[in-house]
C-alpha cells in the first residue's frame, strides 16, 4: 500500500465532518503511543509552552537521578535514552526556542553530574554532538534571541 501525500491528506480531511474526524483521531490515537503522545500535546500542553519545557526539565533529572553509573556502559545507554526522549518531545514542541532549551539543559546537566564526559569517546561524543545541535537551530534564531543561548554555549563549551 502506497501511502497517500501529506497535500492529499489534508484536502481529503478538510471535506470530512467533525465527528468523523474526531473518530480518526481517535483511531490513529490508538495505533501507536506516540501518536496518543503527540494528540496529548496538541490537546493539552500547546499552549503553554513554557510549562510544557519544565515538565520535560524536570523528567530529564529524574532520569538523570537514575543513571546507573557502576559501569560506563550503563552511563552511556541511559544518556542515549535520555537523548532519544528528548528528541521525540522536541519533535512535538516544533519549536526552536524550546529545541535549544532541552538541548542546552541536557548539556548543563551532564556536565554537572559528575559523569567523566572528557575521559569517554562516545560520551564526548554525545556531549558535543547535542551542543552542536543547539548550535544550529541557535543560528537559526532571531538575533535577539540568539545573544543568550551563544553565551550559555561559549560557558558549556569553555570547561
Amino acid at each position: 500500500m502506497k501511502a497517500a501525500t501529506i497535500h492529499e491528506l489534508k484536502l481529503e480531511l478538510q471535506d470530512l465532518p467533525a465527528p468523523q474526524l474526531t473518530e480518526l483521531c481517535i483511531r490513529l490515537a490508538k495505533f501507536k503511543k506516540e501518536n496518543k503522545e503527540l494528540l496529548t500535546y496538541l490537546l493539552f500542553e500547546s499552549f503553554d509552552e513554557q510549562a510544557y519545557v519544565e515538565n520535560i526539565k524536570a523528567e530529564m533529572l529524574e532520569q538523570f537521578g537514575e543513571i546507573n553509573t557502576s559501569s560506563v556502559y550503563f552511563i552511556k545507554k541511559s544518556l542515549r535514552k535520555i537523548i532519544r526522549t528528548v528528541n521525540k518531545y522536541i519533535r512535538y514542541a516544533a519549536s526552536a526556542e524550546a529545541e535549544v532549551k532541552l538541548l542546552l539543559f541536557f548539556c548543563t546537566t551532564l556536565k554537572i553530574s559528575g559523569i567523566p564526559i572528557e575521559k569517554n569517546p562516545v560520551i564526548r561524543n554525545m556531549f558535543y554532538g547535542q551542543l552542536k545541535k543547539a548550535s544550529k537551530v541557535i543560528a537559526s534564531m532571531h538575533e535577539d534571541l540568539q545573544y543568550e543561548y551563544v553565551r550559555e554555549m561559549e560557558i558549556l563549551s569553555a570547561n
